[in-house]
């Protein structure tokens, strides 16, 4: 079953910026020349750093996340189930990780997320998320597996099932999710609504909510909600990138939209961040109001929003010497308007919004800083791609 679109109408008359030269695009437009390698061949011109694209791996089936082992070696999940192994070089491994469960890849659902626990090196641990069946019906799923790679090849031993959503669902939409380990080593896990909008309300359903777990999936001692220890926050619509603010410690993440209102929030403990009964969006192709409006005392705003949508999808703050002038400063991949967003930051607040590589690689689905400081992005499309920014000096 093909992937349900996870993009908003279009939008007319946005600036061009970051953008390669008009005839590289003429060339691009008349099927020439691929938009990758023109990423990879010119310089892009943005407000702070010029740099090119250099594509490392092609051929993935919708990858989702990425992952960085210790060796240099990387984990990228595909969305129809495969977990793969990507050498630093950007050669990929025919055979797929062996280990992971059933992954019900239909719809937005699949497999999604990988992390490293934070003690890898000792403990070996790879957590992911996904789709998984119920019964009749589907949920986000959190497991973890120890990794082994030797000569027989690569897999996941001893997988663990550490996380289940509930109630199921028979929809095939919004499950988000992102993993996120905090400073204290607990497990943040993004989910969505699963397509209805009232349960992101209800504190006796997992859906629209974001999760704080110990790393082997008990409720911590300090919860947010007694009626479920398990819930951080609520009012979620589907969040799908997260990051922890490495000034803080604290958990900011992008969160889809209806028809516009796509959020950038800093997600804390016990709070309600709104959907459906605040939202700065529009029931799709109506334009109608959804809710009460774009705010309610008790309901948290977003530090960020965008409308138009650009369906967001990946974050990463940036910490490393590479691009030096991008020191501390936000990263988010957009689905729609395929493009890499760079935001300023001042403390919490978002002062300036630039948008780089429109239309140039596809649809960015994950953005991570390796240990090298540079930029990886993968492109969410049958034939996606591994790619990196590189500084040009």
């Amino acid at each position: 079953m093909p992937a349900l679109p996870e993009t908003h109408h279009a939008h007319r008359g946005l600036p061009r910026i970051g953008l390669i030269d008009a005839r590289t695009m003429l060339l691009i437009g008349l099927g020439l020349l691929s938009a990758a390698a023109a990423a990879s061949d010119e310089i892009i011109r943005s407000e702070r750093h010029d740099f090119r694209v250099k594509t490392l791996t092609r051929g993935l089936d919708h990858p989702w996340a990425l992952a960085f082992l210790p060796d240099g070696r990387m984990l990228v999940s595909e969305r129809p189930g495969r977990l793969r192994l990507i050498a630093a070089n950007g050669e990929l491994d025919p055979r797929p990780v062996a280990g992971l469960p059933p992954v019900v890849a239909s719809g937005q659902g699949g497999l999604l997320d990988v992390v490293l626990h934070p003690d890898f090196a000792k403990n070996r641990w790879v957590y992911f998320s996904y789709a998984g069946r119920e019964g009749r019906g589907t949920a986000t799923h959190v497991a973890r597996g120890q990794w082994v790679s030797d000569s027989s090849g690569h897999r996941l031993n001893n997988v663990q099932q550490i996380y289940r959503q509930r109630p199921v669902s028979s929809s095939g939409v919004h499950f988000g999710s992102r993993l996120v380990f905090d400073r204290q080593g607990m497990l943040l896990i993004t989910q969505g609504d699963r397509g209805d909008k009232d349960r992101a309300q209800q504190l006796d359903d997992l859906a629209g909510k974001a999760v704080r777990l110990h790393d082997d999936g008990r409720f911590p001692a300090e919860v947010a909600f007694a009626q479920k220890p398990e819930v951080y926050s609520y009012g979620h619509r589907n969040m799908q990138g997260a990051a922890i603010y490495p000034s803080t410690g604290e958990l900011w993440a992008t969160e889809h939209g209806p028809q516009g209102g796509d959020e950038l929030n800093i997600v804390r403990a016990g709070r309600n961040y709104g959907w459906p009964v605040i939202t700065y969006g529009v029931n799709y192709g109506l334009g109608t109001k959804i809710g009460e409006g774009k705010a309610k005392a008790g309901m948290k705003q977003p530090v960020y929003q965008w409308t138009p949508s650009i369906a967001p999808s990946g974050l990463a703050f940036y910490q490393g010497k590479a691009f030096p002038r991008w020191q501390g400063q936000l990263f988010v991949g957009a689905l729609k308007y395929q493009m890499l967003v760079r935001l300023e930051l001042n403390g919490n607040r978002v002062v300036h919004e630039e948008r780089l590589l429109k239309d140039l690689l596809g649809r960015i689905r994950d953005v991570r800083v390796g240990a090298d400081g540079l930029i990886y992005l993968l492109t969410d499309a049958a034939d996606g791609a591994l790619l990196r920014l590189e500084p040009v000096r």
